[in-house]
């Protein structure tokens, strides 16, 4: 494998400022990456193999490349916000194939920092699910590809994990960037309301809906972070001391279980957080009773709005008809309000006065099969989200930053996590004690046997059957991948 295959997006850019490497050679390596492992995983679903070979020799060409915070990174885009000259299907093959005009804000401005997009990445349909599957394919987690990555921005997570991109954009309605990043033993972030642009579908989920990063390390994501809000300061990564943590592991509705091992996460996060000279107490949300319904309300009737001009197309997933159906009922006894963000952070707020940030569980049990969700039963899709993963939609409603961080591997062999919490405009508190703990406790940054662990005749090896799989040339492709 390349040098530069498995490398942090930090060293990356450091390499290409200095000349000692060239953006083309970097985006090509991952390409070839891409191609190797891309048929196992199913992480893509458009590769711009040519495209962004030419926007890398652009990179390289910039006068300002010295000055660039992103220079020749390569960075996957989650396949629900736009990128000039490529279809946008959000997971569905209902959706129209015609090439979009213009990059999404996020897109542009990682585009001028440098980063060059090498293909988009897979979700469920209409990025309503915690699995990634749909008519294009279903994404695997490199942990253990029988099992799903998560969702919605499961591809992104996937790609990640496995070193084919340093650093992939995800987007969080629910949960959608955390819950990935915990299936995959990465760190992701969803900012807080207002400091990324949005614009994800027709309302952004109410403006539950959030573009952040997923990465290997806190530093990558903070770069990146910071050139998708348009704030440097954010790459600036601090020493936060004396803090006052609050661990808690009661679920944010009742009759949630919560995996053993997934508690003790939390509890050895407390103990590095006391050796690391912080205040840290057990102290647990005030959650209201109607936070559960509210979430729920939010989540079965907001895609209505994204759903809705599709549903006359039969290529539309018999599980999003369901959903759909399901919110329009739900909506008639326990409609989403207006008032609910603001009488849920009312509900919350004094934890936050008395506390710096929250940590407590991402999940509740670990990752479940990957398979062809979607054309399965609708109640099963649901049961299973809502067993798995209802620990963090809470912080979308309130619209508080929150991240996950990675804890090492449980007894099953998948990677355990922890999720921080705090109140708004606390993102760069968030990334300063997620990078104590990651220096306290170190993560291993890939999935087993993938990034630069990587062994070569492996990589040739998994070319030639992507290439069975999928009929592509094991040097990459343009076009959907699967």
């Amino acid at each position: 494998m390349s040098d530069w295959v498995g490398r942090t997006a930090t060293e990356i850019a450091a390499a290409v400022r200095d000349g000692r490497v060239t953006a083309a050679e970097v985006v090509r390596d991952h390409l070839d990456t891409i191609a190797a492992l891309d048929g196992e995983l199913g992480a893509f679903v458009r590769v711009r193999r040519e495209r962004a070979l030419a926007e890398a020799a652009a990179v390289d060409g910039r006068s300002d490349r010295g000055g660039l915070p992103l220079a020749g990174v390569p960075v996957a885009i989650k396949d629900n916000v736009p990128v000039a000259g490529e279809p946008m299907r959000s997971g569905s093959a209902a959706t129209p194939d015609t090439p979009q005009e213009a990059d999404h804000p996020v897109v542009a401005r990682l585009r001028a920092a440098g980063a060059v997009v090498v293909g988009l990445t897979n979700l469920p349909e209409l990025g309503i699910y915690p699995f990634t599957d749909n008519a294009f394919g279903v994404a695997r987690n490199p942990w253990d590809p029988s099992r799903t990555p998560g969702g919605s921005s499961g591809g992104a997570a996937a790609a990640v994990a496995a070193g084919m991109v340093p650093v992939a954009h995800g987007n969080d309605g629910a949960g959608s960037i955390r819950i990935p990043a915990a299936n995959c033993g990465l760190f992701g972030i969803k900012p807080g309301l207002g400091v990324v642009p949005a614009e994800i579908g027709t309302d952004a989920w109410d403006a539950m809906s959030e573009n952040g990063p997923l990465a290997t390390t806190v530093g990558d994501a903070a770069l990146m972070l910071a050139v998708m809000a348009g704030m440097p300061a954010l790459a600036e990564v601090g020493e936060p001391s004396g803090l006052r943590v609050a661990l808690s592991i009661k679920p944010p509705a009742p009759g949630v279980r919560i995996r053993p091992d997934l508690k003790a996460a939390v509890r050895t996060a407390g103990k590095a957080f006391v050796g690391l000279g912080h205040h840290v107490v057990r102290d647990d949300p005030a959650y209201p009773l109607w936070a559960g319904p509210a979430v729920l309300s939010r989540w079965l009737a907001l895609p209505e709005l994204d759903a809705g001009p599709l549903l006359s197309d039969p290529r539309l997933e018999r599980r999003t008809r369901r959903h759909v159906r399901a919110g329009r009922l739900i909506s008639k006894v326990r409609a989403p309000h207006a008032e609910d963000r603001e009488r849920f952070k009312e509900a919350v707020a004094p934890l936050f006065e008395r506390r710096d940030v929250l940590v407590m569980p991402t999940l509740a049990q670990r990752a479940p099969k990957a398979r062809q969700w979607g054309s399965g039963s609708w109640l099963h899709s649901v049961g299973s989200a809502m067993t798995y993963a209802p620990m963090t939609a809470a912080w979308n409603l309130a619209g508080f930053p929150a991240a996950t961080v990675p804890m090492g591997v449980g007894d099953s062999g998948l990677p355990l996590s922890v999720q921080l919490v705090a109140a708004p405009g606390k993102e760069s508190l968030l990334l300063g004690l997620a990078a104590q703990l990651e220096a306290a406790l170190p993560w291993q940054r890939h999935a087993p046997g993938y990034g630069v662990s990587m062994d070569p005749a492996m990589a040739a090896e998994r070319a030639v059957m992507a290439a069975r799989e999928t009929g592509h040339s094991p040097d990459g492709h343009d076009g959907c991948g699967h």
